[in-house]
């Protein structure tokens, strides 16, 4: 029986067995006896070092036993191991070399949320978007099998990531070519739903053990002249599974499904794993596991506990966890959800999709009223655009929330289905631009450059919460394919009218006349030029609008200024700076141009004000570029400062 916590150590706990363990070959040294305690004492410092940096909690606790059996059976390295939905890692993380970094979780260059192959040899697969691992863990098998390597390959795909199309693409392939590939469905209730008892439970002992797999493989060829007969047995064996297991639609493509069983139960895991090992062809094992598994808070609430905040010091004489301090601006995804219910009110049309991004994108409250015009496709981004997409034809209005970084998954259809087809729908794209602690995986770097060059796309860049509100109003009344992308986390506190106001498509907003200089800015990064913009005395202009660009703005800019500096947290490659470029170069005007932005390079995971500055989009960066510039071209920028006299 696994020890339960309730409160999150603020003290490193004593663990003697997990301290024996500094790889998984010590791991394999250990009696089968400890790895009980081995799991008690794993999730016991599992809960103090995320309460120390912070970071996902809940499907880390959840896999621990998975994780130890894992390791305990198979001979890692050699044989991989490739992870799914990656913030279910890190007990692997801390049984593979890396526990002494713990505290350097999700900080500058410290280890990564997610499986990452530059961390560790254990980390078989980068992972940061969800349902890859079946997919990765075929091709390693079938390059083991070309370079007549018998090592072993197992994909654990869990927390909701079997209900997107990749996988059931990758067991269907897995199904045709027949190699030797064990997949385990961690089941933690956010995907497949629970199916366990005494007869399921034995029954996975049955088809697991030697005997059956040896009877069955006997009777395979026994019967290969009987085929009516051969056909009468495969029958009564799915449908005995089926009455006590979801088995029936895995058998019928094609894999040898073994399940459900406890994934808390070690003994168990790892004999079945030892029997499995040797089982030929795809295998698909079935397990139930807890999201928060051992944490009473988590396991009576996994959405909120899906991820920690740090232990505030205050609070660790009472050894309780800190709450996210109250922000005095809103979160833009809050911005998002209040415009949501507001819009929806107004108009019947407003259908809202996600997919699976409920609380992340600030869609709670607007579920909650309005539960039939809602629609949660759970982690399937392709579906949810083409889905709103055959909405818009029957003349619903669609409003489809999804990050930035998630929407290039479904990059075909946005084209094929939406854009091609010039139809009505709204993309709100939370998480645009760097998003800090989570790194390069979940940044939205790259929308502008991917959305510009789609016909009929409407592309707006609101720089704070209220231009937010009244632009995704815009996209909204828009008739066509629109897209408003804002970021992670709150804004500089813009004053929001309730009232929502068209802004004219395409048309940018002069904030401040100057000298020599005009600063373009698309997006939030406009609250960090505004002082900049004082001193260096430049022209100062919102643009709002990356698609259709105000062209008649830019003509009269260059034509009136020596240098035009485009700001953007997107990167420069395709952006919104190489759409000025573009269009003054097709109107013959010739004029420098400084285009700030993300360059060509992954950005690693740190505070997000550390990435900004490290690309040099702070004020600090932008004034240096902008000075290092004007003093190439020789302008005299800096507008003089008279000082007040003593006298």
């Amino acid at each position: 029986m696994a020890k339960s916590f309730t409160e999150i150590p603020v003290s490193a706990p004593e663990t003697p067995t997990l301290d024996l363990v500094n790889e998984p070959k010590d791991l394999r040294d250990l009696n089968e006896s400890q790895l009980e305690t081995l799991a008690d004492e794993l999730r016991e410092f599992l809960l103090f070092s995320v309460g120390q940096t912070g970071g996902h909690f809940g499907a880390g606790l959840g896999v621990v036993e998975l994780t130890i059996a894992l390791h305990y059976i198979f001979n890692t390295p050699d044989d991989r191991i490739v992870w799914d939905v990656g913030h279910q890692t890190y007990p692997h993380k801390i049984i593979t070399g890396r526990r002494n970094k713990m505290d350097t979780m999700r900080q500058e260059g410290g280890l990564s949320g997610f499986p990452k192959r530059s961390e560790s040899e254990y980390d078989t697969f980068g992972v940061g978007h969800s349902s890859t691992s079946i997919s990765a863990a075929l091709g390693m098998t079938l390059a083991s099998d070309h370079q007549k390597n018998p090592r072993k390959t197992v994909a654990v795909i869990g927390d909701g990531a079997m209900t997107a199309g990749m996988a059931f693409e990758a067991i269907n392939h897995a199904s045709h070519v027949d190699k030797n590939l064990l997949v385990i469905l961690n089941d933690n209730q956010m995907s497949i739903s629970k199916n366990t008892g005494g007869l399921s439970t034995y029954f996975s002992k049955l088809w697991a053990s030697r005997f059956y797999t040896q009877l069955r493989e006997t009777g395979k060829k026994a019967l290969k002249s009987l085929p009516q007969t051969k056909e009468f047995v495969r029958k009564t064996e799915e449908y005995m599974k089926s009455m006590v297991s979801p088995a029936t639609i895995f058998e019928e493509l094609g894999f040898y499904y073994i399940g459900p069983l406890d994934g808390h139960d070690i003994p168990l895991i790892t004999s079945t794993l030892r029997k499995l090992k040797n089982i030929k062809g795809p295998v698909m094992l079935h397990v139930i596991t807890q999201k928060g598994k051992g944490f009473s808070p988590a396991e009576g609430d996994p959405v909120a506990y899906h991820a920690l905040t740090k232990i505030d010091p205050v609070n660790v004489d009472t050894n309780k966890t800190s709450k996210p301090k109250k922000k005095k601006t809103p979160k833009y995804s809050d911005v998002f959800g209040e415009w949501l219910c507001d819009m929806a009110k107004q108009d019947d049309r407003l259908i809202g999709i996600t997919p699976a991004m409920c609380e992340g994108s600030g869609m709670n409250t607007f579920a909650e009223k309005f539960p039939d015009r809602f629609e949660d496709v759970a982690i399937a981004e392709q579906h949810a655009v083409t889905l709103a997409a055959g909405m818009a034809c029957e003349r619903i209005k669609p409003v489809v929330a999804i990050y930035s970084t998630f929407l290039q998954r479904a990059y075909d259809q946005l084209i094929h289905d939406v854009a091609v087809q010039n139809l009505d729908v709204l993309f709100a794209l939370d998480r645009a631009g760097l998003v800090g602690q989570d790194g390069a995986t979940h940044a939205g770097a790259y929308d502008i450059s991917y959305l510009r060059c789609i016909p009929n796309m409407i592309i707006m860049t609101p720089s704070d919460e209220n231009e937010t509100r009244q632009l995704l109003y815009t996209g909204f009344m828009h008739s066509g394919p629109a897209a408003v992308r804002y970021p992670r986390g709150s804004g500089p506190g813009a004053n929001i009218q309730k009232e929502m106001k068209q802004i004219p498509i395409g048309k940018g907003n002069t904030l401040r006349h100057g000298a020599n200089v005009a600063i373009l800015n698309f997006g939030t990064l406009l609250h960090s030029v505004f002082d900049l913009s004082e001193e260096l005395d430049t022209t100062l202009i919102d643009m709002r609008f990356v698609k259709p660009l105000d062209e008649a703005l830019l003509i009269d800019t260059a034509s009136k200024h020596k240098l035009i500096v485009t700001i953007e947290e997107n990167s420069i490659a395709g952006g919104a700076g190489s759409a000025v470029s573009e269009f003054l170069n097709s109107e013959g005007m010739t004029i420098p141009i400084l285009q700030l932005g993300l360059p060509d390079i992954f950005i690693d995971h740190a505070d997000p004000k550390d990435q900004l500055a490290s690309v040099g989009l702070d004020p600090k960066g932008i004034k240096a570029s902008i000075s290092n510039r004007m003093k190439i071209l020789n302008i005299d920028f800096i507008k003089p400062v008279l000082k007040e006299s003593n006298l």
